[in-house]
């Protein structure tokens, strides 16, 4: 059976030693009473709960799954779900960082991405059903009308009620500009919703009363194309005027998926047949204010996968210890045993380093990214938060993608750590590799991801984003461009930097005369782009790690981090050679092919 540690000291190190969260907060008035003593009370009360509550259902709830009653459109999820949801509610987890307006407790969004990721490892499929919840709370924050906030915000901040974001259907999926729901205005202001989703992750469950969907849909006079669509909320129980449930929505669940993983996750197809909805924002607007939902759940996705390579590495370096086969190259180490331990061996200590790596690089990526953000909603100064947003902006798509396919890396290795026993279901680890390969895939698949960073977030204006995360480089450079002890880290981050300005005009250049070239190109330039913002950040860890050691710290934490980012360095951040050389081979090798693809 696996187990969860949730590494509250790995995350301390982040917040108070390398991003020094707590004077970063003294400038947001929001957040200015926050301090570390609170933080880190919080963080172990959430890590009691990922490890004590929702990681013992983790195995059950897959072998059981979730089962929909065809008479009633009923959803009964595993044993244990719904109560430990209660608990979550309870203790008032889900209004951690939500608007005290609407009974939030008004945390930080940095402290609620840590615990989202304690919970991911513990449990993926059953975060997922407050997971969504946040999106649905952020969309309607933004954009929605006073009515409709006080009507569904206390209730989705509570955990009374849970959200959804149904986009997806049957016959289209990125593409949202060829969905075909349709939206009927009614005397009184409202819409008759008539349509199919599929794909609704939590569309359906037993947790709560009610079921708060956003749907996209299309007025009738609406403009084609993702010009033409609205979003309405349309909850599974009408809201009585008094806040009170009405009578059931013409919203129900007409199957569930068979998927490969997350199984204990309600993954619903949803139909519509005059359901009764309300509009969130302008007419024909649906898409701008659906997007702060959908970066959320890309935010999200990434700290899912974060999650899990977490819990899969603390499981393979276990098994590792404890696992005997063969004798070390290098002579004996166990002499009382009759073989030694797999971790002796070099290229299982590859392995579980590039977990390793990729959970701490991960971490501190998400950390970063959920700073800004709250210096993005709080600053007082706007050009602290224009700055933050951009950032926020260019790194979302890095997040989604650059975490999620190493997550792919990070727990097939960690399966393969275990040998014939990874394969096998009670140690945990195929679960892992099955919950974690959705993530690649939904909120936009990867290679969607990569064209945004590189067609929208890069090229989009001029390179100004990534310039301004350059500076960022820049700086660290600058810093410690002297600093023998630092060489290792910053001079592979100062050679990339340079070379992303060549290799970024040069692909923006040929994408001008084709635009399959930046297509071609994409994939390969999001991984350089993320081992770029990973070198920076192992840099910063560095950093700290030899300053610390250098002050006469003893703590074996500062040496370990040492040599993970001496790892990364020397194993993982050279793949950016063939990756620009890749980008380079240009779109006539894929599509030119013609024949190759008849």
């Amino acid at each position: 059976m696996p187990s969860y540690n949730p590494p509250l000291r790995d995350m301390q190190f982040l917040m108070h030693e390398v991003f020094k969260i707590e004077e970063e907060y003294k400038a947001l008035p929001k957040h200015a009473e926050v301090d570390a003593d609170t933080i880190n009370a919080v963080l172990q009360e959430a890590g009691k709960f990922a490890a004590n509550v929702a990681f013992p259902l983790n195995i059950s709830g897959d072998e059981e799954g979730c089962h929909l009653d065809k008479t009633t459109h009923e959803v009964t999820t595993p044993k244990g779900y719904k109560e430990a949801y209660a608990q979550f509610v309870e203790g008032g987890w889900p209004a951690l960082s939500c608007d005290p307006a609407y009974g939030g407790q008004g945390l930080p969004f940095a402290v609620n991405s840590a615990l989202y990721e304690m919970l991911n490892s513990a449990n993926q499929a059953w975060t997922m059903y407050p997971g969504l919840s946040h999106g649905a709370y952020e969309a309607l924050h933004a954009h929605g009308s006073d009515d409709l906030k006080t009507k569904y915000l206390p209730k989705l901040t509570s955990g009374e009620w849970t959200g959804t974001m149904c986009l997806t259907e049957p016959h289209c999926g990125t593409d949202l500009g060829l969905l075909r729901s349709k939206a009927e205005p009614q005397a009184d202001g409202t819409y008759k919703i008539t349509g199919n989703k599929i794909f609704i992750s939590a569309g359906e469950h037993d947790f709560t009363s009610n079921i708060i969907h956003l749907v996209l849909a299309r007025l009738p006079d609406a403009p084609v194309g993702s010009k033409g669509i609205s979003l309405f909320v349309v909850p599974k129980y009408k809201v009585n005027a008094d806040g009170s449930l009405g009578e059931r929505n013409g919203i129900y669940c007409g199957g569930l998926e068979h998927k490969m993983g997350i199984k204990s996750n309600a993954t619903a197809q949803i139909v519509m047949e005059d359901a009764v909805g309300e509009m969130v924002g302008q007419p024909n607007k649906g898409l701008q204010a659906m997007f702060v939902m959908m970066n959320a759940a890309r935010l999200g996705v990434g700290n899912q996968s974060l999650g899990l390579t977490e819990v899969a590495y603390q499981n393979a370096l276990a098994y590792a210890k404890d696992r005997l086969q063969m004798r070390s190259l290098s002579g004996v180490k166990a002499k009382d045993k009759p073989a030694d331990p797999i971790i002796v061996h070099p290229d299982v200590r590859r392995m579980l380093l590039t977990a390793k790596a990729y959970a701490e690089g991960g971490r501190a990526l998400s950390t970063f990214c959920a700073l800004l953000i709250d210096k993005e909603l709080n600053h007082p100064d706007e050009k602290v938060q224009k700055d933050s947003a951009d950032l926020v902006a260019l790194l979302t798509p890095i997040v989604k993608a650059f975490l999620t396919d190493n997550g792919w890396i990070a727990t097939t290795a960690s399966q393969q750590v275990f040998g014939g026993h990874g394969f096998i279901k009670e140690w945990g680890m195929e679960q892992y590799v099955r919950d974690n390969r959705i993530n690649m895939i939904y909120e936009g698949t990867n290679g969607v991801q990569a064209l945004d960073l590189l067609g929208r977030k890069v090229l989009g204006n001029q390179g100004a984003t990534l310039k301004k995360f350059g500076k960022l480089v820049a700086q660290l450079v600058e810093e410690e461009g002297v600093n023998e002890k630092m060489a290792e880290f910053i001079n592979p981050i100062a050679m990339l930097g340079e070379q992303m300005t060549k290799f970024t005009t040069e692909i923006g250049f040929k994408g001008m005369q084709n635009p399959d070239e930046v297509g071609a190109a994409s994939v390969d330039y999001l991984r350089v782009a993320g081992h770029l913002v990973f070198g920076y950040l192992f840099a910063r860890m560095a950093q700290v790690s030899l300053r610390a050691i250098a002050a006469g710290n003893t703590d074996p934490f500062y040496v370990g981090k040492l040599q993970t980012a001496r790892f990364y360095f020397a194993k993982l951040f050279p793949e950016t050679v063939t990756l620009m050389r890749t980008a380079r081979a240009g779109s006539k090798v894929l599509m030119d092919t013609d024949a190759a693809l008849s």
